[in-house]
C-alpha cells in the first residue's frame, strides 16, 4: 500500500533541507561521473532501452524526488522498520517503502511492455536489414589462399603449448589479418594473477596462423607493453578506459589484436542504439564505429567512415559481430510480427539461423575471407520448422562496411552444417568418432559457384588436425584432403593432389558427372580418368606390394577419395 502523504511532512526549514540534499546529490553525481565505467551497465539501458527507462529511469526519478522531499510526519503511525529501523529514521523507512513499491510497479509495467517492444524492435531490424540487402544470383569467390584450416580449439592448445610466460597468459582468441594478408587467431598477452593484473601490463599480442596444416607460424609481439590493455584491473584496463572515453557505446565484441608496420594494436567494434518511436517506442542497434588502442595507451575513437579509411585498420574486421548476430536473428520477423507467432502465424517465407550441433566448436555468423582480402560474416539460414535442417538462403555481411548481400537457392534445399558434419562421420566408419576423433568447425566455402562445408577432423584433445573434409551442400559428396596445398587447390577449383598419385578434378559442365578421379603415374602422366556421378561415394585404397586389401585397409597407406 502506498502511504497517504497528505499533511504528513514534518515542519522543517525547507530551504536548508533542500540545500543540503542538493549539495549531497551533486557530490554523488560527481562521484558517479568519476566512476562512470563501473555504472555503465546500469546507466546505458536507462538511456537506450524501453524497459530500462521504465524500470531504472522511473525508479531513479522517484528516488531523487524522495531524497529532496522534506521528512515525512510519522506521529500517530506505527512504523515497523525492522533492521532498517535501527539505522534510519521512521521517515526514511517510509520513503524506502514507498520507493520499493514504485520499483515493484515499474518492474511489472516494464516486463509487460518489453514483450511488444521486443517484437517491434525485431521487426524494425528485419525490415532495415532486408531493405539494405542486395540479392545476388551467384555465390562470391572465396580467397583460396586464406582457408580456415586450423580450428580455434586446436590453435588454442598448440599456441598455449608453444609459449612460456610465467607472469602472463594468452587471452581469448579472435580472428585478425596478419601483415602478410594471412588470417590468424589473435591473442592478447595478458598479465596473470591478481597482483600482476593490478600492477603489470599487457605484454603485447600473439598471432597464430590459421591457414596451414603444416609449418604453421606463431608470431609473438611480446616486447610492446600496453599502458591500457586486456586483463588489467580498474583504471588501467581497456574496458574501463573505453567506457570512460565514450560512455554512450557498447563494446560487445572482443578485441581484434593485430599489427601494422610491426606495431601491435587492438581494435574494438562499437555498438550504439537509436530510438524508434513508431508504432511504439523501441530501440535498435547501430554501428557506432570503433576504438583503436595503441601500446602507449592512446585510444582513438573512429566513426564508421574513419575506421574504413584508416590505413592501420586496412583489411581488418571493423563491423561488430554482435550487430550481425542481431540482424540475422531478426529475419524471422521480415514478413511481420503476426506471421511468426506460434499459434496464429502462417510462417510464410520464415527463416531462422541454421543450428550447429553441440561440440561443433564455432557458431554463426562464420568469418570467411573472400577474394581481394575482404572478410565477411556468413550466415546460413534454414526454413522455419523443428524438422527443417536444410538451407535455402545465405547472407553475407561485409566485415568492413556492414553491407549485406544474400543468395537464395530458389526452392532448392541445400545441406546444412549439421547434416554436413554427419556426412563426414558416416563416410568413415573406421574412425572412433567421439572416443578418439571429432568433427568440428564447419565453415561455408564457395567453389565454382557451389556451396561446400569445410569441416576439420581433430583428436578429442585438440592437439592436431587429422584432415580437412569438404562436403558439397547440393550433392552431399565429400572430399577429404590432408595437405595445405591440396586444400588451396581445391578452393581454387583446380585439380586436387592427394599425395598418392590420385587427383580429383571438378566437372561443373559435364552432365551426370560431379567430378573425375584422375590417376597419374610417378612422372605425372595421366593413366586413367574415372567419372564420379551424383550420390556415388568411391573409396580408393593404396595397397603396398605384397599386401592385400584386407591387411592394409586401416594402414597409413590407405586413403579415401570422394
Amino acid at each position: 500500500m502506498i502511504p497517504d502523504l497528505s499533511g504528513r511532512f514534518e515542519t522543517v526549514s525547507t530551504g536548508l533541507h533542500l540545500a543540503k540534499r542538493i549539495a549531497l546529490l551533486i557530490a554523488a553525481c560527481g562521484l558517479v561521473y568519476l566512476l562512470r565505467p563501473a555504472v555503465h551497465g546500469f546507466v546505458y539501458p536507462i538511456i537506450y532501452s524501453p524497459t530500462g527507462l521504465l524500470v531504472g529511469g522511473g525508479t531513479l526519478v522517484v528516488a531523487v524526488g524522495l531524497w529532496l522531499a522534506p521528512p515525512l510526519k510519522t506521529e500517530g503511525r506505527q512504523v515497523d522498520g525492522g533492521t532498517l529501523g535501527l539505522f534510519l529514521s521512521d521517515s526514511a523507512v517510509l520513503k524506502l517503502y514507498l520507493l520499493g513499491t514504485i520499483f515493484g510497479i515499474a518492474v511489472v509495467i516494464g516486463f509487460v511492455y518489453s514483450v511488444p517492444a521486443g517484437m517491434v524492435a525485431e521487426s524494425t531490424l528485419a525490415d532495415r536489414t532486408m531493405g539494405d540487402a542486395e540479392r545476388i544470383d551467384g555465390l562470391p569467390e572465396i580467397n583460396a589462399d586464406n582457408p580456415r584450416i586450423v580450428p580455434r580449439a586446436v590453435a588454442d592448445v598448440q599456441t598455449r603449448g608453444s609459449t612460456s610466460y610465467r607472469t602472463h597468459r594468452l587471452g581469448p582468441s579472435d580472428i585478425a589479418r596478419m601483415e602478410d594478408g594471412m588470417l590468424a587467431w589473435s591473442y592478447a598477452i595478458e598479465p596473470d594473477g591478481f597482483r600482476n593484473k593490478l600492477l603489470s601490463n599487457q605484454r603485447g599480442v600473439l598471432l597464430s596462423d590459421m591457414t596451414r596444416i603444416e609449418n604453421r607460424s606463431i608470431r609473438a609481439y611480446d616486447d610492446q607493453p600496453f599502458a591500457v590493455g586486456e586483463g588489467m584491473y580498474l583504471y588501467r584496463g581497456a574496458g574501463w578506459n573505453l567506457r570512460s572515453t565514450d560512455f554512450l557505446s557498447q563494446y560487445y565484441d572482443d578485441a581484434v589484436e593485430f599489427t601494422h608496420n610491426g606495431t601491435a594494436y587492438m581494435y574494438y567494434p562499437k555498438t550504439g542504439h537509436e530510438w524508434q518511436w513508431l508504432p511504439i517506442p523501441h530501440t535498435v542497434p547501430v554501428w557506432d564505429g570503433g576504438a583503436l588502442i595503441s601500446p602507449d595507451g592512446t585510444i582513438t575513437h573512429l566513426t564508421p567512415a574513419e575506421a574504413q579509411e584508416s590505413e592501420i585498420l586496412d583489411g581488418q574486421r571493423l563491423y561488430p559481430l554482435y550487430n550481425t548476430e542481431r540482424e540475422m536473428g531478426s529475419l524471422g520477423y521480415r514478413n511481420g510480427i503476426i506471421n511468426q507467432l506460434p499459434v496464429v502465424g502462417a510462417h510464410e517465407n520464415e527463416v531462422e539461423v541454421a543450428e550447429l550441433p553441440a561440440g561443433a566448436g564455432n557458431s554463426q555468423p562464420f568469418v570467411v575471407d573472400f577474394a581481394g582480402e575482404r572478410m565477411s560474416y556468413v550466415t546460413a539460414m534454414e526454413p522455419y520448422g523443428e524438422d527443417s535442417r536444410g538451407l535455402d538462403e545465405i547472407f553475407f555481411v561485409d566485415a568492413t562496411t556492414g553491407e549485406t548481400r544474400y543468395f537464395a537457392s530458389e526452392g532448392e534445399t541445400l545441406t546444412g552444417p549439421e547434416r554436413a558434419m554427419g556426412i563426414v562421420r558416416s563416410a568413415d566408419s573406421q574412425t572412433g568418432w567421439g572416443d578418439n576423433f571429432v568433427v568440428v568447425e564447419p565453415v561455408p566455402v564457395f567453389i565454382n559457384d557451389d556451396l561446400w562445408w569445410h569441416s576439420k577432423v581433430v583428436p578429442v584433445d585438440n592437439t592436431d588436425i587429422s584432415r580437412n573434409v569438404f562436403v558439397n551442400a547440393d550433392s552431399g559428396e565429400a572430399v577429404e584432403l590432408g595437405t595445405t596445398e591440396a586444400v588451396r587447390s581445391f578452393l581454387a577449383g583446380e585439380g586436387v593432389d592427394s599425395g598418392e598419385g590420385v587427383e580429383t578434378e571438378p566437372a561443373p559442365d559435364s552432365e551426370g558427372v560431379d567430378y573425375y578421379i584422375v590417376i597419374t603415374g610417378s612422372d605425372g602422366e595421366e593413366i586413367e580418368r574415372i567419372p564420379v556421378g551424383p550420390g556415388e561415394n568411391p573409396r580408393i585404397e593404396y595397397v603396398p606390394a605384397g599386401g592385400t586389401n584386407g591387411d592394409n585397409s586401416g594402414s597409413e597407406n590407405s586413403s579415401d577419395a570422394s
